[in-house]
């Protein structure tokens, strides 16, 4: 069975940074875990990335905090997680938008040609990990896409909670809740 863990957008600063909210540094320990536990050739990571114009894009406009400027400290895969991201060699997609673009050769390059499992964990579950849980789907329409709700969060627990319900609307298995 061909299985894949995708670790959305765990970077510093949707944990400590800019962006970042009480809570969400305890997914770390569980998230590597994890990541360990699928092991090399399983796991993909997503990097939500900006450049300098950031407040001149539309995401800007509607969320004026300036994050995950490419090449900075808030751009970077968090504590644990980038650790353990390094030892399993996992490759990295960085995505200008909520969702990842499967259309985009780099993007392309990376994907797995056919999948039967896919698990998602990281940030923020309300906003990219809805939107590449749609996206994946998409993607790999047999595919089973499960989201583990321990190893997700958002700076909003009831928009969480929400989003969990959503995701699980259209046949998304949400693991631990």
């Amino acid at each position: 069975m061909e299985r894949y863990l995708f670790v959305i957008d765990y970077q510093n600063d949707f944990v400590d940074g800019a962006l970042g909210f009480p809570g969400a540094e305890t997914l770390d320990a569980g998230i590597a875990a994890k990541i360990r536990a699928y092991g090399p050739g399983h796991v993909l990571f997503t990097r939500d990335t900006h450049f300098d114009n950031y407040l001149d894009t539309r995401e800007g406009r509607l969320l004026p905090v300036v994050h995950c400027i490419r090449g900075t400290h808030g751009w970077e895969l968090y504590g644990e997680t980038a650790k353990a991201i390094e030892e399993v060699g996992a490759p990295g997609i960085d995505k200008l938008v909520f969702g990842m673009d499967v259309t985009d050769p780099a993007t392309a390059a990376v994907l797995p040609e056919t999948a039967d499992e896919i698990e998602l964990v990281g940030l923020v579950s309300n906003i990219c990990v809805v939107s590449n849980a749609c996206v994946l789907q998409a993607k790999y329409p047999e595919a089973r896409i499960l989201v583990d709700a321990r190893l997700t969060a958002s700076m909003d627990p009831q928009m969480h909670e929400k989003v969990l319900d959503v995701l699980e609307g259209f046949q998304v298995k949400v693991l631990n809740r």
